[in-house]
Order: C-alpha cells, then sequence, then structure tokens
C-alpha cells in the first residue's frame, strides 16, 4: 500500500535499523543542488548531536568527472560497483530527456532485487522510471515535468503537485527543497522523529513537511492587513490538548469557519483537520521516545483524548501503534 503522507515505515518485523549505507548515483547532466540535497542529508557527521553516522559515498558509471548542469565538474570515486552495498541509493536530477548510461539501469535493478531503498530528488524520478523500477507505482517529479513522466512512462502513477510519494522501497520527491522533506521522512521512519528532528536543525529548515502538501501554494491576497495564519499555528502547537476544531480556530483569528478554512489551505497546502492531526501525532512521537509516560497520558496530552484514538491516528500515519514506535524508538 503507497501513500504520500507519511506510508508505512520500510522496517522489518523485528524492527532492527535498516539503513546504514548511502550511496548518492550521478552522471553527466547531474543538477548539483539537488545532489547537494543527498550530500547534506546523509554524508554529514552529526554524531555531535546523537545523529548516527552514515557511511556515504558518491558513485558514477565510471570513476573520475562528471559534469555538472552549471558547467562545473565533481571529482567521483566509485564505479558502480559501490551500489552492491547500499541500503539506500539515492538519485538527484538529471535531464529528464537524457538516456541512462550504460550498466545504470541493470545496476539499479539489481540493487533493487536485493532490496535497498531508492529515493530520487527531482527529475531523477525519471531515471527509475526508466529502469523499471516505476512500474505500477506512485510517483511524483517536479511539477514541471509530471506530464512528461506520465507520457513517457504510462505504467507509472503519477501524482502530481505532491512534495514526496513513498512506495514503500522507492521514495520519489518533487523539486529541489522537496528532496529535503523525502530525505527527513526517510531519517524519520529508520530512526525516528529526534534524531530526524536533529538533522533538520543542522539543516535549519522545518523537522519535516507532509509528503502530501502541495508543491507550489497560492497564497491567498488578504482582504486587509489581517497577519498570516504564524501565529494560530504555533498556538496551535503549543496547544495541542485543546479543542482545536475549526470554529474554535477561526473564532481565535477573527475569521468565519469558512474563510479560515480557506485561508488555511492557501497558507499551508493542507486542511485545518489534517494539519492538527499530524502535529499531535509528532507530539506523540516525542513522548514515546523521550519519556515512560503511559500511552492513554500521551493521548490526552496531544489531544487525541484516548489510547484508542491515538492507536487509529498512529497506525493510520506510522502504520505501527504507538507501543511499538516506542519499542524501536525509546532512547
Amino acid at each position: 500500500m503507497s501513500s504520500y503522507v507519511d506510508s508505512l515505515p520500510f522496517v522489518c518485523d523485528s524492527c532492527t535499523v535498516t539503513l546504514r549505507d548511502v550511496v548518492a548515483l550521478v552522471w553527466d547532466g547531474v543538477a548539483p543542488f539537488e545532489f547537494g540535497v543527498l550530500c547534506e542529508a546523509f554524508g554529514v557527521d552529526r554524531t555531535d548531536n546523537g545523529v548516527p553516522l552514515l557511511d556515504f559515498a558518491v558513485c558514477a558509471p565510471q570513476p573520475g568527472p562528471v559534469r555538472t548542469t552549471l558547467g562545473f565538474s565533481i571529482d567521483v570515486p566509485h564505479g558502480l560497483e559501490r551500489l552492491e552495498q547500499a541500503d539506500l541509493i539515492g538519485v538527484p536530477a538529471m535531464r529528464p530527456a537524457d538516456d541512462l548510461p550504460d550498466g545504470v539501469g541493470d545496476a539499479l535493478r539489481r540493487a533493487h532485487a536485493r532490496g535497498a531503498r531508492l529515493v530520487s530528488v527531482c527529475s531523477g524520478s525519471f531515471a527509475l522510471a526508466a529502469a523499471g523500477l516505476l512500474d505500477g507505482l506512485e510517483a511524483t517529479t517536479h511539477w514541471m515535468y509530471t506530464d512528461d513522466l506520465a507520457a513517457r512512462f504510462p505504467e507509472v502513477k503519477v501524482v502530481p503537485e505532491v512534495l514526496y510519494v513513498d512506495s514503500g522501497q522507492i521514495v520519489t520527491s518533487a523539486g529541489t527543497a522537496a528532496g529535503i522533506d523525502a530525505c527527513l521522512h526517510i531519517w524519520r521512519q529508520e530512526y525516528g522523529a529526534a534524531v530526524a528532528s536533529a538533522v533538520a536543525r543542522r539543516m535549519v529548515v522545518p523537522p519535516q513537511r507532509d509528503g502530501g502538501q502541495a508543491q507550489f501554494i497560492a497564497r491567498a491576497v488578504p482582504d486587509c492587513d489581517a497577519e498570516t495564519l504564524g501565529p494560530v499555528l504555533g498556538w496551535i502547537a503549543a496547544n495541542l490538548a485543546e479543542e482545536l476544531d475549526v470554529e474554535s480556530l477561526a473564532a481565535r483569528s477573527l475569521m468565519s469557519p469558512r474563510t479560515f478554512a480557506r485561508r488555511f489551505r492557501a497558507e499551508t497546502g493542507t486542511t485545518p483537520h489534517a494539519w492538527v492531526t499530524r502535529q499531535r501525532v509528532l507530539r506523540a512521537e516525542e513522548l514515546l521516545e523521550q519519556s515512560d509516560r503511559p500511552v492513554e497520558w500521551i493521548a490526552r496530552e496531544v489531544g487525541f483524548g484516548n489510547a484508542a484514538a491515538l492507536r487509529h491516528h498512529f497506525l493510520k500515519a506510522r502504520g505501527l501503534s504507538p507501543q511499538a514506535y516506542r519499542q524501536r524508538f525509546a532512547c
């Protein structure tokens, strides 16, 4: 079952961590920013912040210089054989019209067949599609290229506009910064909320945006000089145990419920209910990891009311129960 809003964690039944070795795969025509996203997300030593150190490498069809879309080259030390030991393979943006270099498709298929996970950033999804790995799966790419992806690869279930799609073994993300969200999503699945938040803090980005959030948000022009929803979003995050229905939030924002709901979607790309539920799950994750409080207490603290409601939303968002999450990620 695939989902583009926090789908099932890609973990085994024994809940052992599977992410230790990460490889970025590049060739001529790689986009340097999207390549840098993979390097920054998985290649930086953040052990002083409690983040596990991963074995990160860069490979190409042949070792040596690889030319970027901006004209400069990067020196790549490894060939395709480096993919054979990778737990996660990242494919940054490439020129969508380019064919796969010799050997790349076979190498990706072998890695996928042995269980390696794959993540693409922006037009990197075209490489995964060309290798036949996205057939029958939901996937996304930069909004400028979604029609092209769908036309060239009709077996791929292209989901336009979302930030990223998690289909289990393969994660595809949209343009530029959406790749950061997808990488943080993988960190969270593998190591939990605290580690993902530590990575995000060092990168000075939000902990993680929903995968189903819109790639671009048409912010509504205010009817007057009213503030944006920033203050009320901060208040919600600090008061999750309160009644947070549209009517009460609209009253706090001095808007009608209809205007508030429309403004909320325009500014966040999602509905008030979905955003609040997301914040409650995130806070529950933190409490499950960092405290020994009973699940019933945590459910009330984050606004779900009782353990059954927390379990329902947690299973829907994370694919495992609060107790199973605690067993895996508790400090």
